[in-house]
């Protein structure tokens, strides 16, 4: 079975309807989903096959008044029955193509220590790791 690889554009949301396991962190919240796709500068690219959303990939443009336009790369993820078949290298290469019509020059993305498939992926596609150390802040809404 092929998977087409589509940009998700605000008209596009129904498209989520039927997704594989482990494709998002999270079940898909309707609201959260159209405000996201309502934003111009974030974007999402799927593989959908047989009307089903196999794998997803998320970026953000951020433009900055003293620094080249970025690609964020937020979230990728493929259902594990359909690893394997290069989705991820794909939505991956996609999403970045999209950022780079849209003005983007650089891309970046951070992932946890351990996992070892996202940084071959990355690695794979010429990024080069740096060491970083991340702050988050939780519960700011509540």
């Amino acid at each position: 079975m092929t998977a087409e690889i589509l940009r998700v554009r605000p008209a596009d949301a129904a498209m989520l309807d039927r997704i594989a396991i482990d494709v998002f962190d999270q079940p898909i919240d309707p609201a959260r989903l159209a405000a996201y796709l309502a934003q111009p500068n974030h974007l999402m690219v799927v593989a959908v096959s047989q009307g089903e959303v196999v794998g997803q990939a998320r970026g953000i443009v951020h433009r900055h008044p003293d620094l080249p336009t970025e690609l964020y790369i937020d979230n990728l993820g493929v259902t594990p029955d359909r690893r394997r078949e290069r989705l991820a290298m794909k939505l991956l290469d996609e999403l970045v193509a999209w950022g780079v019509e849209l003005g983007c020059e650089e891309a970046w993305v951070a992932t946890e220590a351990d996992n070892t498939a996202a940084r071959a992926l990355y690695a794979k596609r010429g990024a080069e790791a740096e060491a970083v150390v991340m702050f988050a802040y939780e519960g700011l809404a509540g």
